[in-house]
């Protein structure tokens, strides 16, 4: 119990509470010491259309009337999505995703070393990985950008995982990469993502150091519980996006597939 209650406590999902699309209800306890009620608020003013239920006690225990008033409160709220003709997922134009920045270190350098032809064909086998890559971990590739890939994921430990065998594949070609990781909202365009978070995934990326994989810390907080592990490295401003980001390194030791 204690380490699930850890665990819990290293999880910040806060950004990406507006992106849930679902009917909601929450039920909450107004005598639980563990999780205040003020919680259970905080996600109903924050999820759109969510309804919020406060029983009096502990909402991990109810008993008698309170079990009755919880289960009859389920029912019903069933009920209203039923009668309504059931859920209908909107047409999407946003997403929660993972995107991820791939990035050639001292590319321009080693172009010049081994000559245009060497390189292209050297690219082309770098290609060939990346894109081996994405289908194991099913990823999606949106562009390429560069010698780098833009990626997106429906699950962050997926996209980790993903970016740290690329890395790891590149070495064996003789080249250092790094990666940059982010999960938020995304834009939808003509099937590709666009928006704030992607831009935010590329600055993290432009943080890394050669061999790095970096993360935000929303896929962070995600992540916990995976097994994969990190290392802090700070604070950062990254350009064009508001506020201070705290950023982590995977350690790659710890996140073979």
């Amino acid at each position: 119990m204690q380490t699930l209650l850890a665990m819990d406590a290293e999880i910040d999902v806060r950004n990406v509470l507006p992106a849930i699309r679902v009917p909601t209800l929450l039920i909450h306890g107004t005598e639980d010491d563990v999780f205040p009620v003020g919680g259970a608020r905080y996600l109903a003013e924050r999820i759109a259309g969510a309804r919020l239920l406060v029983l009096p006690g502990e909402h991990t225990s109810p008993t008698g009337a309170q079990r009755e008033r919880m289960l009859d409160e389920v029912e019903q709220f069933m009920r209203s999505i039923w009668e309504a003709g059931g859920w209908e997922e909107p047409e999407p134009e946003r997403v929660l995703a993972t995107v991820l920045f791939t990035d050639n270190v001292g590319s321009s350098e080693h172009a010049v070393a081994v000559g245009d032809r060497a390189w292209r064909e050297l690219l082309g086998r770098h290609h060939e990985l990346v894109r081996r890559q994405l289908v194991r971990f099913r990823g999606r590739e949106v562009n390429t950008v560069g010698d780098g890939f833009l990626a997106s994921f429906d699950g962050p430990a997926r996209a980790i995982r993903c970016a740290c065998a690329i890395v790891d594949g590149v070495r064996a070609l003789g080249l250092e990469m790094r990666a940059g990781l982010h999960t938020g909202e995304c834009e939808l365009f003509d099937g590709e993502v666009a928006g704030i978070a992607v831009h935010t995934g590329a600055r993290v990326a432009a943080c890394a150091q050669s061999g790095e994989v970096l993360v935000s810390s929303t896929v962070k907080d995600l992540v916990a519980g995976s097994g994969l592990t990190f290392e802090d490295r700070g604070t950062h401003a990254l350009k064009g996006v508001p506020g201070e980001w705290r950023l982590y390194a995977v350690d790659l030791r710890m996140s073979a597939a």
